[in-house]
C-alpha cells in the first residue's frame, strides 16, 4: 500500500480516537454514564440511603445531569472504586482519601466542617461498669470500625502502641454505630469510634449520638474512656480525570445546597456537616505521619 495512504489512514484513525475520547468525556452525566457519587458507610445504612436519595435528586436537578448514588459496604470499597473509575466523586473518610490519593491520584476539593471545626477525634468507649482505665483493656476484646478508619482503627492502634496495650481479640464492626452497639450490649469490652465536642447546650455529639433514639440510656451506660489526637475532617473527593469545569459545578452545587434548609438537614443527618471549605492535600499530612507512627503504608490497605 502506498505510504501516503497509510499516513492518511493513521491520521483518520487517530482523529476518530480523539473524537471518541472527547465524546466519552462529554457523556459523563448522561443516562448512559451518570455521575457516580459514593457515600462512605460511616453510620446507619437507612439514614445514608434516605438522605442520600434526597442529595442525589438535588444534584441531578441543580446540575441538569444524571447522578447515581452508591453505598458500598465498607470503606476500602470506595477507595477501590476510584482505582477502577467506578467512582467519580465521594464523601470519603480521611484515611480513605490518603490511600485513594496515593494509589489513584484522587483529589480532595472540599473539607466537611462541623460547627466551625475542621478537626475531630477518636475516642475509646467502654461501659460504665466496664474497664476504668486504658490499661485495663490489655488482654480484652475490642471493636474497631474499619481498617481504613482513622478514628475507629488507626489512632486507637497508635494509642495502644504508645501505652503498651495488647488487645487479645479484635473485631471490625464496619460502622460507627455498630461499634457503640457492641459495647452497649457487652459483646466487647471496649470500642473505638469518632468524637466531636458537645453542642453548646452540652448535648454529646460523638458516635453514641447515633443511637440516642434506639437506646435512650446510651449516655448512662456507655462512657468515653480516652480521646485520641486530632484528625482532619473528611473530604469531598474527585476522580482525577474528571473535567475541571464539572468538578467546579459540583463543588458550587454542594456549597449552595448546604445553605438551604433542606440541604442543612440532609448534610447534618449524613455526616454532621454544617458547611464546606476549600481544602488542600497537605491538610492531610498529619494522617500520613500517623501511618508512619504505627509502621503502616498504603499497600497494607489497597493492593
Amino acid at each position: 500500500m502506498p505510504r501516503l495512504k497509510i499516513k492518511n489512514l493513521l491520521f483518520a484513525f487517530l482523529t476518530l480516537s480523539l473524537v471518541a475520547c472527547t465524546q466519552n468525556k462529554s457523556e459523563l452525566g448522561s443516562k448512559k454514564n451518570p455521575i457516580k457519587f459514593y457515600l462512605v458507610p460511616a453510620q446507619d445504612i437507612m439514614t445514608l440511603t434516605e438522605q442520600g436519595k434526597v442529595l442525589k435528586e438535588y444534584l441531578a436537578k441543580d446540575l441538569g445531569l444524571e447522578v447515581e448514588l452508591e453505598l458500598p459496604t465498607n470503606y476500602v470499597a470506595v477507595v477501590e472504586a476510584f482505582g477502577s473509575k467506578r467512582a467519580d466523586v465521594a464523601i470519603l473518610n480521611t484515611l480513605g482519601y490518603v490511600l485513594a490519593h496515593e494509589k489513584y491520584g484522587a483529589e480532595a476539593k472540599l473539607k466537611l466542617i462541623n460547627r466551625g471545626r475542621d478537626q475531630y477525634y477518636g475516642q475509646i468507649i467502654v461501659r460504665h461498669d466496664g474497664p476504668k482505665t486504658l490499661k485495663e483493656l490489655n488482654g480484652k476484646k475490642f471493636a474497631f470500625v474499619d481498617p481504613t478508619s482513622v478514628s475507629g482503627y488507626l489512632l486507637p492502634q497508635r494509642l495502644f502502641k504508645q501505652e503498651g496495650i495488647t488487645i487479645k481479640e479484635s473485631v471490625f464492626a464496619g460502622k460507627q454505630d455498630t461499634v457503640v452497639t457492641a459495647v452497649y450490649q457487652k459483646q466487647v469490652d471496649g470500642g473505638a469510634t469518632f468524637y466531636t465536642p458537645p453542642d453548646d447546650d452540652g448535648t454529646p455529639k460523638d458516635a453514641r449520638w447515633l443511637l440516642r433514639t434506639q437506646y435512650p440510656d446510651i449516655y448512662e451506660k456507655v462512657k468515653i474512656l480516652q480521646l485520641t489526637d486530632p484528625i482532619p475532617n473528611n473530604p469531598v473527593v474527585f476522580r482525577k480525570d474528571i473535567p475541571e469545569e464539572l468538578k467546579t459545578k459540583i463543588i458550587e452545587s454542594l456549597k449552595k445546597y448546604i445553605k438551604t434548609p433542606e440541604g442543612a438537614k440532609v448534610m447534618m443527618d449524613l455526616y454532621h456537616i454544617t458547611e464546606f471549605r476549600e481544602v488542600a492535600d497537605k491538610d492531610y499530612d498529619m494522617v500520613r505521619q500517623y501511618l508512619k507512627d504505627v509502621g503502616m503504608k498504603s499497600h497494607d490497605f489497597v493492593q
